[in-house]
């Protein structure tokens, strides 16, 4: 197969979007297109909430009425997409859906990027953004689960720790 799955976004009736993903997920599985249709994603982000000085930690749908579907689009794949219960379309002009380019794809988190960087611990680096901009400071810690640098920066005489985003600094 030289053909690539890409991410595609599919309208759904609101409310219906875990239906969706339920439904499609069986008929890929019964009709054994596991190589064409890969995975459904309802994208979820967590949200607190404070009720009566409680904290509650729930789950949000980020974009309600859309499932995400990384698939290779065929005839077959958009016929049994297009036709599974509570969907009522892909998002793109006319009858053609558009894929999502990678950066939107990494935009909305949906799938992880192996993080690549350009420094080690004890490499000197500049920050290129946000209150420390243009300060030098030594890389003390890097984790890339997080995606965070800890950065020791000379602030009024002394050495201060900050943690930083890899997209914060540049290698010197």
């Amino acid at each position: 197969m030289t053909e690539e799955a890409k991410w595609y976004v599919v309208h759904t009736y609101s409310g219906y979007e875990n239906k969706v993903k339920v439904n499609l997920e069986k008929i890929v599985e019964n009709r054994r297109m596991q190589d064409y249709i890969v995975d459904v994603v309802v994208p979820m982000e967590e949200q607190i909430e404070i009720k009566d000085g409680k904290k509650k930690v729930t789950l949000k749908k980020v974009f309600p009425g859309y499932v995400l579907v990384k698939m290779i689009m065929s005839d077959d794949s958009w016929y049994v997409v297009r036709n599974t219960r509570g969907v009522t379309g892909f998002v793109g002009p006319g009858s053609k859906p558009v894929p999502l380019s990678d950066e939107e794809v990494r935009k909305m988190g949906v799938e992880q990027f192996e993080t690549i960087v350009d420094f080690v611990i004890g490499d000197s680096v500049k920050v290129t953004e946000g209150p420390l901009e243009n300060f030098i400071g030594t890389v003390e810690e890097i984790s890339l689960d997080k995606k965070k640098v800890r950065v020791s920066v000379s602030m009024f005489g002394r050495e201060t720790p900050v943690e930083l985003e890899f997209t914060q600094i540049i290698k010197l």
